[in-house]
């Protein structure tokens, strides 16, 4: 079993960066790919960006528009998301969700593996 933990979340203003941690349990990280979804209150949850098992292929949803970059590194079990320019817009309980073929979805439901969160609140 792989459990996932989310860190880096906290209170910035508009144009500040954050960096997104998610670190995995369990031997078997390379094994997944991983995603980062956010929910903003009222939301419905959504998918910010992925990347697959190797780190090989990334996948951004349009309203990161360059300003997000998500990475992994196997070896420390570790996915990060990088958000810069951040609006308030982006504010939101940020996850990350693990799932076992090769290259992540933006279908929250194919995930099986989902960290408690991390929020994120950008003031204007």
């Amino acid at each position: 079993q792989v459990l996932l933990v989310e860190s880096g979340g906290g209170l910035v203003q508009a144009g500040d960066s954050l960096r997104l941690s998610c670190v995995a349990s369990g031997r078997t990280f390379s094994s997944y790919a991983v995603a980062w979804f956010r929910q903003a209150p009222g939301k419905e949850r959504e998918f910010v960006a992925g990347i697959s098992r190797s780190g090989g292929s990334t996948y951004y949803a349009d309203f990161t528009k360059g300003r997000f970059a998500i990475s992994r590194d196997n070896a420390k079990n570790t996915v990060w998301l990088q958000m810069s320019s951040l609006r308030p817009e982006d504010t939101g309980n940020y996850s990350c969700a693990a799932v076992g073929p090769a290259y992540p979805t933006r279908n929250e439901g194919n995930y099986d593996l989902w960290g408690q969160g991390t929020q994120v609140t950008v003031s204007s």
